[in-house]
C-alpha cells in the first residue's frame, strides 16, 4: 500500500524544503485548473498529500512557468493542452513555504492520455464544480470558486 508516502511526508517535508531553498533561494510552483466542457475540473490525489488538488508542482530551473503547468498537466494526469495555458492568477505561498509562490494556470482544449507520474499520483479524475470531493484541498477549492463563483483571486494560497 502507497499510504506510507502520506505517513513519512511530514518528517520528510523538512528536508525537500532545505533543499529547495539551497538550490532555489525562492521558489515557484504552478498549478493547473483543467476545466472539461465548462463545468467540470481536473483533481489529482497525490500519493504522499492527503486530500485532492489542482494538478501542479515546481518549476524547474531553465523551465518557464507555462512549460512547467504543461509538464506537470502530462506528468500527473496524463492531459497535453491544444493551447497555451492562460494565466490565471498568482499566491503566495507563505502559510505553507515562506518564499514560495504559485501561478495558476487555465487550460479549456486538451486531449487525455496516460498518467505518467511514475508513483506520485494515486488517481486523476473530474469532478462537477457542485459536486467536489470533500477533502479537496483548501487552495485548490478557493481557486476552483474564483472561477466558477467569480470571487476575486486572493493573494494567499
Amino acid at each position: 500500500m502507497e499510504d506510507w508516502k502520506r505517513l513519512v511526508e511530514p518528517y520528510t517535508r523538512p528536508l525537500f524544503f532545505a533543499h529547495s531553498r539551497v538550490t532555489r533561494g525562492k521558489t515557484l510552483g504552478v498549478r493547473g485548473m483543467v476545466i472539461e466542457e465548462g463545468k467540470r475540473v481536473l483533481l489529482v490525489e497525490h500519493t504522499y498529500l492527503e486530500g485532492w488538488w489542482l494538478p501542479g508542482g515546481g518549476v524547474d530551473a531553465m523551465e518557464t512557468a507555462g512549460d512547467a503547468v504543461i509538464r506537470e498537466l502530462q506528468e500527473e494526469a496524463g492531459v497535453t493542452p491544444l493551447e497555451r495555458p492562460k494565466l490565471l492568477s498568482i499566491h503566495s505561498n507563505e502559510r505553507f513555504f515562506p518564499g514560495d509562490h504559485v501561478l495558476v494556470y487555465r487550460v479549456d482544449r486538451f486531449e487525455q492520455g496516460d498518467l505518467t507520474s511514475h508513483g506520485e499520483i494515486k488517481q486523476a479524475a473530474f469532478f462537477d464544480f457542485d459536486a467536489l470531493p470533500d477533502n479537496i484541498n483548501g487552495g485548490s477549492l478557493r481557486r476552483i470558486q474564483e472561477v466558477t463563483q467569480g470571487f476575486p483571486p486572493d493573494p494567499l494560497w
